[in-house]
């Protein structure tokens, strides 16, 4: 299957969708310290600049699309302005979409936004004819010591994807809801609280301990000294995903191509 990557960043996306045998074609990044670590890793791959000047009728085709579209629209930790954010860049993915048509599409974003723009993000989806599932797969769910909770949007063009009751056809996630979620993790530090282990969920992939307490991000040692790019490399690694959960869904995207030639 061959990838497009929206807002790789330091290639989260890329790097899990590889490791489930996927093969990144083109890369789309505006921030310059991040297009170097990209061009380090993949430099072979095109990758492109300021996605809102793309011209998408011009670019290879692929078989899905993939990428975490800016956050701060929708994170506790800012004003949460949705709509009228200047960051909000939803409708480039959609024209991406509506021009490139990947049979696959996936999405990420903080909890924030179920309550702010998940049903327009789905709507649009469903508009361009593919049938939406959302589902919240925190980190912990691939063994990570922290819960780096994120809303992941899967997408497929023209066929029923494989959800039925229970465990859903066998994906073993666990779906959004229109619950409360926290986004803030300085606020969930703060409090102390205890994850949701229901959401730690992707039980066949992985056995969860019970008796385990997470933090809701990593430390990643914020007032080291003499490291090279630091605030580029937090700012990268704040905004990336974690490439185990990809690889997970990449893997299971994958398995639904081999059962649909069967």
């Amino acid at each position: 299957m061959r990838v497009g990557s929206l807002f790789a960043g330091i290639g989260g996306f890329d790097l899990g969708l590889e490791r489930a045998g996927m093969e990144i074609r083109w890369q789309v990044e505006n921030n310059l310290w991040c297009q170097r670590v990209l061009a380090k890793h993949w430099p072979n791959v095109t990758r492109y600049g300021d996605i809102k000047q793309v011209d998408w009728h011009t670019i290879e085709p692929v078989d899905l699309v993939c990428g975490g579209f800016p956050c701060q629209p929708f994170s506790l930790a800012g004003k949460r302005k949705g709509f009228d954010d200047d960051r909000y860049l939803w409708p480039e993915v959609v024209r991406c979409l509506d021009a490139v048509r990947p049979t696959w599409f996936l999405g990420e974003n903080v909890p924030g936004i179920i309550k702010v723009a998940l049903d327009q993000v789905c709507a649009d989806l469903e508009a361009l004819g593919y049938t939406v599932q959302a589902f919240n797969i925190p980190a912990c769910a691939v063994d990570a010591a922290h819960q780096r909770k994120r809303i992941w949007i899967v997408a497929h063009a023209a066929r029923e994807l494989p959800y039925g009751t229970g465990t859903r056809g066998g994906w073993g996630l666990e779906s959004t809801d229109s619950g409360e979620t926290v986004s803030d993790a300085q606020r969930e530090r703060s409090q102390g609280q205890r994850p949701e282990h229901e959401l730690c969920s992707l039980s066949r992939q992985i056995q969860i301990s019970r008796d385990s307490w997470w933090e809701p991000e990593p430390s990643v040692g914020r007032v080291a000294h003499g490291v090279p790019s630091r605030v580029d490399r937090l700012r990268g690694l704040g905004n990336a995903v974690v490439p185990q959960v990809v690889e997970v869904l990449g893997r299971m995207m994958i398995e639904v191509e081999h059962a649909s030639l069967v």
